[in-house]
């Protein structure tokens, strides 16, 4: 591997667009101090080189992975492109050019610091995603089934497997707040679009109906005395709790807004 070089690329975000950073490091023999996505600053005294997203460069990179990288860790990229914290595209970049320099079997090398970090994020996306699929609450709007969450990560790709696969004759709208996108499906067909804001409408009177019975399930299957936050949270990450309809106080609601569910 080189060693680092005095720059900071710079890229749209796109898979892409990190693509062609790994197409560049290679061409100029250098490997960046940090790559930066879009609108993204960073204060530093290196300069920055812009890398233009180009199709064929980055066709020229995807073809390779197959091959040279093998098909576990082309999953393994894939999954870890989903992260949605910072240094994403440089662990990527890393673990590719160790990949190029060992072969397939770098996926399995879990003693290289390149292949636990992006392990780290996927397991950081494949946990986010397994909460969701149970935390996840639909509400029945217009005819479709509807929700909102707020990941950390990007996780719609996973979710809509699930989902799509479960409600397979319903229609769907699941909207990520935090990355502006949602999942829509109606039978059979799914797709993922950009979408800068979304507010479900109310609820009607039938679907406040069906959560009132939802959360009178829930009364009725605690037990007071056994009463534990801490552990409830460590079920049920706090985090999660502004999009569940058993924690938002609906009409004729019998407990106090402080009290959760389960008290």
């Amino acid at each position: 591997m080189p060693d680092r070089s005095n720059v900071i690329y710079r890229s749209d975000g796109s898979f892409d667009g990190l693509l062609c950073c790994v197409f560049e490091s290679f061409a100029r023999r250098e490997l960046p101090a940090a790559i930066l996505t879009g609108a993204e600053e960073q204060c530093s005294l290196l300069p920055v080189r812009e890398i233009p997203t180009d199709p064929q460069k980055a066709a020229r990179v995807h073809a390779s992975i197959p091959g040279r990288l093998g098909a576990a860790t082309g999953r393994l990229i894939e999954s870890a492109f989903l992260y949605g914290g910072e240094g994403r595209e440089l662990a990527i970049l890393e673990l590719m050019r160790a990949g190029y320099r060992l072969g397939p079997r770098v996926a399995s090398m879990l003693d290289l610091p390149e292949v636990q970090t992006v392990f780290s994020m996927r397991r950081a996306v494949e946990n986010e995603a397994h909460h969701l699929t149970g935390f996840v609450r639909f509400s029945e709007i217009r005819g479709a089934l509807v929700s909102v969450i707020a990941p950390r990560h990007f996780v719609l790709p996973l979710l809509a497997e699930h989902f799509c696969g479960r409600f397979c004759e319903e229609r769907l709208l699941l909207y990520d707040r935090t990355h502006r996108a949602a999942l829509f499906y109606q039978p059979y067909a799914a797709q993922i679009r950009e979408m800068e804001s979304f507010e479900p409408a109310a609820p009607d009177q039938e679907e406040l109906r069906f959560r009132r019975m939802w959360e009178d399930y829930f009364h009725a299957t605690a037990i007071g005395t056994r009463a534990n936050p801490a552990c409830q949270m460590g079920h049920m990450p706090k985090r999660f709790w502004a999009h569940l309809t058993e924690m938002q106080r609906q009409p004729d609601f019998r407990l106090s807004p402080e009290k959760t569910f389960l008290k």
